[in-house]
């Protein structure tokens, strides 16, 4: 059978937007693909390794940065969750006040709050179903081995910085060992456990200090809450 110089033409156009269909699917988000949210919130997987010295603010931001990118969410602002003292001729920093509007998705695609009067009030969807890794990993509670639900926060449950005195381990720069020196507020992911305020997401109870070890001995492992901004 002999084409047409038309027919050939129709065939040859409709091959190439076949495969541009296809290779747009192909490297499309899948979050896009599937209808899911971009995430916007996470737990960090992993700490500083340095206890509470996580570099200040900044290097805290940082490291929410670099967690975020490597999961594919670099294209977001990040910045951690932490309140931080006056210093330095600096003003107090407040958690609430550094991290965005909302609303905010997990991993998942699961929005845990709508905005920050949301995100601080008893209808967030935080706890450990919500409260997920930038790999959408569950992080281990009460109950498990090893707990590790205390986040780093120097809060108190409103979102402002802690009421206590040196309360941020150094505004997030020390990792003392010992009782005697600084230590931190920190929340419970999964919303249980001992403390003043034990069902806190943000403002549970006070570490014994800084240090990595210190961490570790009163349920955490030098984690911290991410939101992006934007």
């Amino acid at each position: 059978m002999t084409l047409e110089p038309k027919t050939i033409r129709v065939l040859i156009t409709a091959g190439v937007f076949a495969a541009g269909s296809a290779a747009a699917l192909a490297t499309a988000p899948a979050a896009t693909a599937q209808g899911q949210q971009a995430m916007s919130f996470f737990i960090t997987s992993a700490g500083s390794g340095d206890g509470a010295n996580l570099g200040g603010l900044a290097g805290a931001d940082k490291i929410c940065q670099t967690l975020a990118a490597a999961a594919g969410g670099g294209g977001k602002t990040w910045h951690a969750y932490l309140s931080a003292a006056a210093a330095n001729g600096q003003p107090a920093v407040n958690a609430r006040d550094r991290i965005g509007k909302g609303p905010w998705f997990n991993a998942k695609g699961v929005q845990v709050a709508a905005s920050v009067a949301d995100l601080h009030s008893d209808a967030n969807k935080l706890g450990k179903d919500g409260s997920l890794t930038e790999k959408g990993a569950v992080v281990n509670g009460r109950g498990d081995t090893p707990n590790t639900h205390d986040i780093l926060t120097g809060s108190n449950a409103d979102g402002t910085l802690s009421s206590k005195a040196d309360n941020t381990c150094g505004n997030w720069t020390k990792n003392n060992a010992g009782r005697g020196g600084s230590t931190a507020r920190v929340g419970h992911h999964d919303k249980q456990g001992g403390g003043d305020a034990p069902n806190s997401w943000n403002s549970a109870h006070d570490t014994n200090a800084c240090s990595q070890p210190d961490l570790v001995a009163t349920g955490g492992a030098g984690l911290f809450y991410c939101f992006a901004i934007n």
